[in-house]
């Protein structure tokens, strides 16, 4: 990417401090810094994120500045869904006014931009006050980010009465998509708690969209055409410039310190099935029980990526049962797994750097969904892309899951599900390209956040 010359202009960003959030939006703000180095970026986050993040070296014109987490001193949770996320989206907006101000004052420049990620939608009107353009960025696939869009529509067609026993009724009105299953549309749209802070955010989200002045995505053009198509009618500057574990790696490539690739080097070609939940999403006990059960009755090789306290719950003697086909890790080098050769199924929950991590690789997905978006993204992979399936029922049985390792490993779906894989890993290369889509839409975006005037269009 080329380096821009741009007057000395000062981006503030606000970070969504949850999972993959903040880290996806460093790496974005990374690139920007790099191509525009004379631009300063301000970074607000919480301070137990920024610490980790900035424990690695970052461009000289990337400032990161602390907001509050919203927890009192002294706090004691008491596991209520998402309480660390109210917390935090209790004091964010005045968090983050005051920090800004704070940023500043200390730089000496007014924002001449905010990015943000887009879950924050109060910094709508944050950069409309100050007149500057309104970057939010979307974390996820184009998929998701319509069907927020759509809340309205959804509701007004679908009623809000509940959708137990509907759940396999499907929705057909949705621009850019043929069909989608009422129980696959992600939570706070129509099931959940509907009043909750974090369904309000995503609500108020939808709506404020369209006074982006540019919307990029970690995605790529070319996965969901129909659905961009409609998108870029509503929306000014839809870009997508992902997937960006094809640009920007999370963690360094040398980085194997339990050994996993050593390991994946005695086995087979696409033998070895994958298997990672993220940070936040956990199997039940049960469930835990079930995939081991079947990882054992199958042969199945596994390198499993499985925290101490999800490992206690595993059946008595399956460590040692399984120790010489089977390898548990507390981390793993995911991108560098699945590009290994021996890796022919990722057993996953389904969030979306999973799906575009896979995909980035050639490997197929088992999905087992848990909340947000990740029953959507089943359903894109299993009925539009084709790339993977759904462990029956949508829970981890010790048959079902037998089923499906087969079913991916050894029959013929398998390999048409490899097949199809490849062809979206080979668009996602070429859009990352040196003049693939998400490489120029990049460059427009850069454009927009260095050229433009001071005031918004």
């Amino acid at each position: 990417m080329p380096v821009v010359t741009a007057p000395e202009r000062h981006v503030a960003v606000f970070a969504f401090p949850i999972a993959s959030h903040p880290g996806l939006l460093l790496s974005l703000v990374r690139r920007l810094a790099t191509a525009a180095p004379t631009v300063t970026f301000s970074f607000f986050n919480i301070a137990k994120s920024n610490r980790s993040l900035f424990s690695v070296p970052t461009p000289h014109n990337i400032k990161p500045y602390d907001v509050s987490d919203g927890i009192p001193e002294g706090y004691v949770f008491a596991g209520k869904p998402q309480e660390d996320i109210n917390l935090f989206l209790a004091v964010a907006e005045d968090e983050f006014r005051r920090s800004l101000q704070v940023a500043e004052a200390e730089i000496g420049k007014g924002i001449s931009c905010l990015v943000a990620d887009a879950f924050h939608w109060f910094s709508s009107e944050m950069a409309e006050k100050r007149r500057v353009p309104w970057v939010p960025l979307w974390t996820s696939g184009a998929s998701s980010l319509s069907i927020h869009f759509y809340t309205d529509l959804i509701r007004q067609t679908v009623g809000l009465n509940g959708i137990e026993g509907r759940k396999d009724e499907m929705l057909d009105f949705i621009p850019g998509f043929s069909a989608v299953r009422l129980g696959d549309l992600p939570g706070g749209v129509l099931s959940g708690n509907l009043e909750s802070p974090f369904s309000i955010m995503l609500y108020k989200m939808g709506q404020c969209l369209t006074k982006a002045t540019a919307i990029p995505i970690n995605s790529f053009q070319e996965m969901d055409p129909e659905i961009n198509k409609d998108l870029n009618k509503h929306f000014s500057n839809f870009l997508n410039i992902g997937p960006f574990n094809l640009i920007s790696p999370t963690t360094p490539l040398n980085t194997d310190e339990f050994a996993c690739i050593p390991w994946l080097d005695k086995h087979l070609p696409q033998s070895v099935a994958y298997i990672g939940f993220g940070t936040v999403a956990t199997p039940p006990p049960h469930e835990l029980v079930a995939l081991a059960e079947a990882l054992e009755e199958s042969g199945t090789p596994f390198l499993w990526s499985i925290n101490e306290n999800s490992k206690k719950h595993l059946p008595e003697g399956f460590l040692e049962r399984t120790g010489e086909n089977g390898k548990l890790v507390p981390w793993a080098p995911q991108v560098q797994v699945l590009a290994h050769g021996s890796v022919g199924v990722f057993i996953t929950h389904g969030g979306w750097n999973s799906v575009v991590e896979s995909i980035g690789a050639g490997v197929p997905l088992i999905m087992r969904p848990f909340f947000g978006e990740q029953q959507l993204n089943t359903w894109m992979v299993e009925n539009v892309w084709r790339i993977g399936v759904r462990v029956k029922g949508g829970v981890f049985t010790r048959s079902g899951t037998v089923q499906a390792l087969e079913e991916v490993l050894l029959h013929q779906k398998g390999k048409k599900l490899k097949e199809q894989v490849v062809v979206f890993k080979e668009l996602a290369h070429k859009a990352v390209g040196p003049s693939g889509s998400s490489t120029e839409n990049f460059k427009t975006l850069i454009e927009i956040i260095t050229n433009m005037e001071q005031s918004a269009t």
